[in-house]
């Protein structure tokens, strides 16, 4: 279920873990040790940050009653660090793993594991759709899997099936100077030139004191600035670049000069929008224009500026060497959009978590139910106290589960008798039995499709369990008041002082 997080004028409506714990002004220091697993799950997976989460209140709900009861916590993280290394093993041993990255199926099982992803998301309503569109920026991508070299741009208005994949990059028109409307829009195969330099008419007075003893030297001066200016330019419009882009602002005269020789240039345009152009254009960013190689010009199939909304939008598609994409995303409401941008971020980290490392396991709780199943066999192994708190670890996973039940509006404990009944006599054929959230019951989720990276269910146990472990390994909370008496006292001291002077005064 979603979380409305209300901060002034902004309403954030999100199910994402680590976007809450972010929001959140969190001030108890046992549970910002919490919040802290959400975000490394965030940045090492992308996924999983509510499992997470979800998984460390209840290793902690189990252990409160063992604390109650007088049990040492040194009793209780041990066991529960068994506890996780048998499960962290055994999901190693189930993990179904996929050694041909070039066939086909293997792109069928991306998509699948998008769509698991995308299920508990706002946009589950859409899932097919968005995740071909994940699959296919992901898979243009280089081998390092760059993150940032997949853009996501917010358009509002449409319908979000409006949303759709640019094979290349798109960004918003920059802010343009007089002359802009006079410039091509649309070119094939231009040449691109990228530039991190400020092209506008800069008076010299600014970076150096000039003297003169005759006032008619000064428009040799000014004609030594336009000069500079016209000189930059000239070497610019000699490359043959259709298309000129800069970090940096270009100003009126250098638009209008780029007008006049039918050339489209835009300043001002973010770092990012101009890596990723350099990534699919092969250019190269310049910081000078006094000597242009022809190499370090970039290549695009079709540039061109199109409506969509009611902005403009700069878009380089086709691009010959294209390790770079841009999804544009598009939907009624503000709220809406940014959340749906937030699951296709999930998406696409589980997806480049896939491609690194294609060993997958089944979702819909299954993994949780059957981790259960193995750990409750082990504890009756063990005796004493030790198997009590083994036991619960087991009880404790199946949180999961009984949260999907709940969130799809069914009754978790019938759903959890029958997970817990099927696990226990179907052997194999049954360890992949999870939630079916349509239509309120249990079925196969690897064989239907409910793909989930292993290392999602990996990260999430043993970060869980090390979060439980470090609040379990606290006795007692100090309060260090020493350091702010001392500068309670040296505030009054300085009251004291003030009153004074204005006493005297």
């Amino acid at each position: 279920m979603d979380k409305l997080i209300h901060q002034g004028e902004k309403a954030t409506v999100t199910n994402d873990g680590a976007t809450i714990i972010q929001l959140l002004d969190i001030v108890h220091p046992a549970a910002k040790a919490l919040a802290d697993i959400a975000e490394s799950q965030d940045k090492e997976i992308g996924d999983g940050t509510t499992s997470v989460m979800i998984l460390a209140g209840e290793f902690l709900k189990e252990a409160k009653s063992f604390i109650e009861d007088g049990m040492h916590s040194r009793i209780i993280i041990k066991g529960f660090r068994d506890a996780s290394s048998i499960a962290i093993r055994k999901i190693k041993d189930m993990e179904h793993k996929v050694t041909n990255h070039q066939s086909p199926e293997f792109k069928d099982l991306l998509i699948k594991c998008a769509r698991t992803s995308l299920n508990s998301k706002l946009v589950s309503s859409y899932k097919e759709f968005f995740s071909d569109i994940v699959v296919d920026a992901v898979l243009k991508l280089d081998e390092h899997l760059d993150r940032n070299m997949i853009g996501i741009k917010h358009v509002a208005g449409g319908s979000v099936l409006n949303s759709f994949l640019v094979d290349g990059v798109a960004f918003k028109k920059t802010f343009s100077y007089a002359g802009f409307e006079q410039q091509p829009k649309k070119f094939a195969d231009p040449k691109v030139l990228l530039l991190n330099l400020e092209l506008e008419l800069k008076s010299e007075k600014e970076n150096a004191e000039i003297r003169i003893d005759n006032p008619e030297d000064y428009q040799s001066i000014v004609d030594a600035e336009w000069d500079i200016i016209y000189g930059k330019l000239e070497n610019i419009a000699k490359t043959g670049a259709q298309v000129v882009l800069s970090k940096l602002p270009i100003g009126d005269l250098a638009t209008q000069y780029f007008a006049d020789r039918n050339m489209f240039c835009a300043g001002r345009v973010a770092q990012e929008d101009l890596q990723r152009v350099t990534k699919a254009t092969g250019g190269q960013i310049l910081t000078t224009v006094s000597e242009i190689p022809l190499t370090a010009l970039g290549t695009v199939g079709i540039f061109e500026e199109m409506q969509l909304g009611s902005e403009r939008y700069n878009i380089f598609k086709n691009c010959p060497n294209s390790k770079t994409a841009t999804i544009i995303l598009r939907g009624g409401a503000e709220q809406y959009i940014e959340e749906a941008e937030r699951s296709l971020n999930d998406a696409i980290m589980v997806v480049r978590r896939v491609i690194k490392n294609a060993n997958i396991v089944a979702g819909g709780g299954a993994v949780e139910m059957e981790l259960s199943r193995i750990i409750r066999e082990y504890s009756r192994t063990i005796s004493g106290k030790h198997q009590l708190v083994v036991n619960s670890f087991a009880k404790a996973l199946e949180i999961i589960p009984k949260t999907l039940a709940e969130n799809a509006g069914f009754d978790a404990v019938e759903i959890l008798n029958k997970l817990r009944q099927k696990h226990a006599t179907a052997g194999a054929e049954g360890r992949w039995y999870g939630v079916d959230v349509q239509k309120g019951s249990i079925f196969d989720t690897f064989e239907n499709s409910i793909w989930e990276p292993s290392l999602v269910k990996i990260n999430a146990i043993s970060s869980a369990c090390e979060a439980a472990c470090l609040v379990l390994s606290v006795d007692e909370t100090v309060k260090a008041a020493k350091a702010e008496q001392e500068v309670t006292g040296a505030e009054q001291a300085m009251r004291g002082r003030g009153r004074g002077r204005r006493f005297r005064k």
